[in-house]
């Protein structure tokens, strides 16, 4: 009896591989392509700085305090707004006393994905980009990290918090400011786009159109560069960039038109000639929410941009139709935003901390 039944368990393991290999043979090319780009529930987190519920709920207060800023009146979600793309839809982004930035502000969603940050890859991590802006004096502008450290430490209630997130001594730390921060935008990913459900089998969550543009995307190579889970290159180690030149072909109107050479991209954060005009591959998951577009946020529209990178950077000249497909496609990779509240912000009484 036991002999019949071990038979019969291994008859039905090898059917139920058999037809689970089948399945896998009887999917088309770009649906077991579309397998390995689909976004998994949760962001990577590094051993240095794991989840805590504490360390979200203080990184959000933060993220959304203006007081951070010199004269209190930049946050980092001015620059990168949660209620809206995630980024502030501008050209440039507005700093502290109205000073325009250089570069347009990407997306701060599904940013835990990415393996470096900013346009030119300079920092290695969300913790380490949350440090930059705050002494940039184009952006928030405080004087040091100490400046800020103390304007946090001033506000009475984030003793506590930043106690309870970070236990033991000196809680109120810049490591910890960013490390609350990142932890929070670390949740703001948007996983369950419509080009996820159809890569996770849900035949009918892509049109007809969206799925014609990811086979074109395919087909003429804007996957080599925009490939992995954020569609931002290969997934990588954190702190490994995956940058690209662009404009790559500049024998067209577009890169006088918009611009396309008047950054000399990771060459300005490194100094090295081999660096001039590279740029980390930005991601496009809900591209189509971030207009303007490119680093510069000259280009307006996303059909736009479609063109714009088929011709400098693989040479193409798109008909209206193939561009149709494209967009749809790009519009399928919008996933659901995280629902935010708005923090009640640590407050102060009968003074206040930022200069008069």
């Amino acid at each position: 009896m036991k002999s019949r039944f071990k038979k019969a368990i291994a008859i039905i393991s090898f059917v139920a591989a058999w037809d689970a290999s089948a399945k896998s043979r009887d999917l088309s090319p770009d649906l077991q392509l579309a397998k390995t780009f689909a976004m998994p529930l949760k962001a990577p987190e590094p051993e240095t700085n794991k989840y805590s519920k504490a360390k979200v709920d203080l990184g959000a207060k933060l993220f959304f305090d203006p007081r951070l800023s010199l004269d209190g009146t930049v946050s980092c979600n001015s620059c990168h707004n949660v209620m809206a793309s995630g980024s502030d839809n501008r050209p440039v982004s507005v700093g502290i006393k109205g000073q325009l930035g250089g570069r347009s502000a990407p997306t701060v969603f599904n940013a835990a994905f990415l393996s470096v940050q900013f346009w030119d890859g300079r920092a290695s991590s969300l913790e380490e980009q949350a440090k930059g802006p705050l002494t940039n004096p184009m952006e928030m502008g405080m004087p040091d990290h100490g400046a800020v450290v103390s304007r946090v430490d001033s506000i009475g209630e984030y003793k506590a918090l930043f106690a309870k997130a970070f236990p033991g001594p000196n809680s109120v730390s810049i490591d910890n400011i960013a490390k609350a921060i990142a932890s929070y935008e670390r949740t703001l990913i948007t996983p369950n786009s419509p080009f996820d459900r159809w890569a996770r089998g849900d035949a009918k969550a892509m049109s007809e159109s969206a799925k014609r543009g990811f086979k074109k995307m395919n087909e003429v190579g804007c996957t080599s560069c925009h490939s992995g889970v954020a569609f931002a290159g290969p997934n990588l180690p954190e702190g490994t960039g995956f940058f690209q030149k662009f404009p790559t072909f500049e024998n067209n109107l577009y890169v006088s038109k918009y611009d396309l050479k008047a950054d000399r991209g990771r060459a300005k954060a490194t100094g090295n000639a081999s660096d001039e005009h590279m740029f980390r591959v930005p991601t496009l998951r809900n591209v189509a929410t971030t207009a303007p577009y490119f680093h510069n946020g000259k280009v307006p529209t996303l059909s736009d941009a479609i063109r714009v990178m088929a011709k400098t950077q693989l040479n193409r000249d798109l008909t209206d139709p193939e561009v149709k497909d494209i967009f749809s496609f790009l519009e399928s990779l919008t996933g659901s935003v995280p629902t935010q509240q708005l923090p009640k912000l640590s407050i102060t009484s009968g003074t206040t901390v930022t200069p008069n």
